[in-house]
């Protein structure tokens, strides 16, 4: 265990965690399976007793990076839609397709803020605001608002929990990841009573792509 915990701190300290971060925040943004809040909230959490990362770096690095990822899924939506591959036509996909299409046409602004704390419901709104037209200048302004919001909570949850464990990086790291989940669950719930179900549950309507014309 001692060994696993100098290893961490070790690397919390190296430049290149920062291009991780910003990899990783960057792929999330339009690749469901790679998992930038772990990573944020890991190092987050470790920076809380050593310092390293830099608290303010990380969160930094987090906004671009999502605001980087965010935007790519937009271009990629406008290229090619949201049926080219074969993830995208799974039945989950679809349904948070079709879930982020009708909530951009009733509530732009608010769906692309609030999704950037949802995994699946942010690739889905993203690709879906390229697909559909949404106007790109209001799409950058808004993840760019988006972006930076996410990486301040992402960081703030693992300085909140890691400061706990002073002596143990791994665990303060794991336990404040499994807490930013928990909290991130939460606020799912919330936001499927505030605004109708979100793409985690809406899966059993008919396969399609999102209908109607492009959003302004």
């Amino acid at each position: 265990m001692q060994a696993i915990n100098d290893f961490i701190l070790a690397a919390a300290g190296q430049p290149w965690v920062l291009l991780l971060v910003f990899a990783c925040c960057v792929i999330d943004g339009f690749f469901p399976p790679i998992p930038s809040e772990s990573v944020v909230v890991g190092l987050a959490a470790v920076s809380a007793t050593t310092g390293v990362p830099s608290a303010w770096l990380l969160i930094l690095v987090g906004a671009l990076g999502a605001f980087t990822g965010d935007n790519i899924a937009y271009l990629i939506g406008r290229r090619i839609g949201v049926r080219r591959w074969r993830w995208m036509r799974s039945q989950r996909m679809q349904g948070a397709f079709r879930w982020a299409g009708r909530e951009l046409r009733r509530r732009a602004a608010s769906l692309i803020i609030v999704a950037r704390f949802i995994p699946i419901g942010r690739v889905a709104v993203n690709l879906t605001a390229g697909a559909t037209h949404f106007s790109h200048g209001m799409f950058v302004a808004l993840t760019a608002v988006s972006a930076v919001l996410w990486a301040s909570y992402s960081v703030a949850i693992g300085l909140f929990f890691g400061q706990w464990f002073e002596h143990n990086h791994l665990l303060g790291a794991i336990i404040a990841i499994v807490a930013a989940v928990i909290l991130g669950l939460i606020v799912d719930r919330i936001i499927s009573k505030l605004r109708g179900a979100t793409p985690t549950t809406e899966v059993d309507e008919e396969a399609g792509e999102p209908e109607g014309e492009p959003v302004q």
